[in-house]
């Protein structure tokens, strides 16, 4: 009998694994998965600090923000303490707030993730977007001195780590090894696809940091490094002259961040519009190798990520971004691709995705296009909108693309380039400009009040009931609130902490104000069943979308399939306003648990219901 039932699951496994090997996701469209994901972006430095002793070191520090300076006293911020007490390093070297924020480390690292699967599955995540991770010196680690290995500082073994990069041929992937960062990562994909979620990482190849290896070789060997022709470089440095003539293209004029060098460049390049071109071969190249490093570990695919995120994606050819995609999905074909397609003219008018979508290039973009309609239904602001207008404008953003890519877009709301969600809607400016308190002495950077709370829990009942996949950027279901890049980065306010009060932002005058910071179980716990009634009601993921009232600021539409319908009814008027609901179905409210028997319903101002329909 212990035979049969061994040869019986032998068989089994066969017939399945051939099924997984063949259900592969066609090359033009995005895989199915991805229109399920709960998606939760990790900004990883600030998230949680699992092994303090490999907490970074002054040799650690973004030094461009120090401009070339490393205080000796300069130590990791205290995770609980005041956001706007400025360290002791930096006030014993009379620096600005603003250099200490750019320059601070808070010790986040692997250990903390892995160490917090529990909590995020619990709340109901199925899919990681992890900002950058390759090793780098800053916060943020856009500015790459390694794409191919992951953060010192963030695995156990920073000291041992360096070692090992130090001893091998960056140009030679063959000579690569895995060093003790690179092996918990792995740990981490393993332990994220156990429990039945994907994983998708951060990266631009656009630009690297001053720190890069070939950069250093540039600068020590000017025109006869190997890596010149990697660069956009103007000049090099005359020796025989006393001025240093080196001269380059940073991102942006940001010159800690040197731009890999574009060839073959066929159409204008103008930012914010697609072009045709590409990067440089050799470097090209490179990054290939990389991207399949991560893809499948040691040749293997089922032990590497989901897909990358792509930074900056514009900045970059059609041509790379074509081949990109070529040598993704031919090592992993049900990877995920999404890129950063943001800003046409900021901060007036976004890009349009449809170049980006369709079917050769990514599977979606960060949808900030559709979530600025949003906001402005939503949140109370100056750009205020009707149910009408809302309407109209996502129309507008879904009718551009394919209807698979439309499913498989990250429906973003905030991340660690815009203003928390919070902090967004108690706000009444203009999206993303001077959506800060240095440059806006009226931007408001406090705990916001009971209508905002209400206002952001209705527009996630939107963002939940709405076609594409929902975004949580982290601490959102924490109820954190901060302005714009860097006060969006603030570290994870976990229940149990007991953190410093808040005090007013240094960079506006008048009366001092006090907010205490402390994990908010409503707002977690309203994430919780929201996500929760996405994942029980497939329609939600699935089905099709259709608007049946947009009267000023009362909305409703509904989700449904051949079998299934759920109506999402929004009162956003001052009153309490009549819906009159012309079908003869009992409804279950699946926000309260109450049956809806009446065809008018009453909703008081503020709220929502989403009505699934009792068969």
């Amino acid at each position: 009998m212990n035979r049969f039932l061994k040869l019986l699951a032998c068989l089994l496994s066969i017939v399945f694994g051939l099924n997984a090997q063949t259900n592969k996701t066609a090359f033009n469209k995005p895989p199915d998965w991805s229109k399920s994901a709960i998606w939760y972006q990790v900004f990883v430095e600030r998230f949680s600090n699992g092994d303090p002793s490999n907490d970074p070191k002054p040799e650690n520090v973004n030094v461009p923000a120090l401009k070339e300076f490393v205080p000796k006293d300069w130590t990791t911020t205290t995770w609980t303490s005041n956001w706007y007490k400025k360290d002791a390093w930096a006030e014993n070297a009379g620096l600005s707030i603003d250099a200490d924020l750019q320059a601070r480390k808070y010790g986040g690292d692997l250990q903390g993730l892995i160490n917090k699967l529990d909590y995020l599955q619990d709340l109901g995540v199925n899919a990681l977007f992890i900002n950058p991770l390759n090793d780098a010196p800053s916060m943020h680690k856009y500015d790459a001195r390694n794409y191919h290995h992951i953060d010192v500082n963030f695995g156990p073994d920073p000291v041992g780590d360096k070692q090992i990069i130090a001893s091998e041929n960056p140009t030679d992937p063959a000579t690569w090894k895995w060093t003790a960062a690179d092996k918990l990562f792995l740990k981490l994909v393993q332990d994220v696809h156990k429990r039945g979620m994907k994983i998708i990482i951060d990266y631009s190849w656009n630009h690297t940091g001053t720190s890069f290896w070939a950069w250093q070789d540039i600068l020590k060997n000017q025109e006869k490094s190997l890596y010149k022709d990697w660069y956009d470089i103007q000049s090099f440095d005359d020796t025989a002259t006393v001025e240093n003539e080196f001269s380059y293209k940073g991102w942006l004029g940001i010159k800690s961040l040197p731009e890999l060098k574009k060839v073959n460049i066929t159409t204008d390049r103008v930012v914010g519009h697609p072009y045709e071109g590409d990067i440089n071969e050799a470097a090209k190249a490179h990054i290939f190798a990389v991207t399949k490093r991560w893809l499948a570990p040691d040749g293997d695919n089922t032990k590497g990520i989901d897909g990358y995120r792509l930074d900056v994606a514009d900045q970059i050819g059609m041509g790379f971004w074509r081949d990109f995609r070529k040598q993704v999905r031919s090592v992993q074909p049900n990877a995920y691709l999404i890129g950063e397609i943001w800003w046409e003219q900021w901060p007036d008018k976004m890009m349009n995705p449809a170049p980006y979508t369709q079917g050769d290039i990514f599977d979606a973009v960060m949808y900030y296009q559709a979530y600025r309609p949003a906001r402005y239904f939503f949140a109370k602001n100056d750009y205020g909108t009707d149910a009408r207008v809302f309407k109209d404008s996502l129309m507008l953003q879904w009718n551009r693309v394919p209807p698979a890519n439309r499913y498989a877009m990250m429906n973003v709301s905030s991340s660690h380039d815009a203003p928390r969600l919070l902090t967004d809607f108690n706000n009444p400016n203009k999206y993303k400009f001077q959506a800060n308190p240095k440059e806006n002495i009226g931007y408001r950077t406090d705990r916001p009040g009971q209508e905002t709370y209400k206002r952001v829990r209705l527009y996630l009942v939107h963002l939940f009931t709405t076609v594409g996949a929902p975004q949580i950027y982290n601490g959102e279901e924490m109820g954190m609130w901060g302005a714009d890049d860097p006060f969006n980065r603030k570290p994870m306010m976990w229940k149990g902490m007991k953190f410093d009060p808040e005090t007013t932002n240094p960079f506006q005058a008048g009366e001092k104000w006090y907010d205490t910071v402390t994990f908010n179980e409503e707002q977690f716990e309203w994430y919780k069943k929201l996500i929760k009634i996405r994942k029980d009601n497939p329609v939600l993921v699935n089905g099709d979308i259709h608007f049946e009232i947009t009267d000023g600021k009362k909305l409703v539409y509904k989700r449904f399939d051949a079998l299934n319908e759920i109506k999402v009814i929004f009162n956003l008027e001052t009153d309490t306003r009549q819906f009159i609901i012309n079908d003869h179905y009992n409804y279950l409210d699946l926000l309260t648990g109450k049956t809806i028997q009446s065809t008018n319903i009453l909703l008081p101002s503020l709220s929502a219901v989403i009505l699934k329909r009792i068969k």
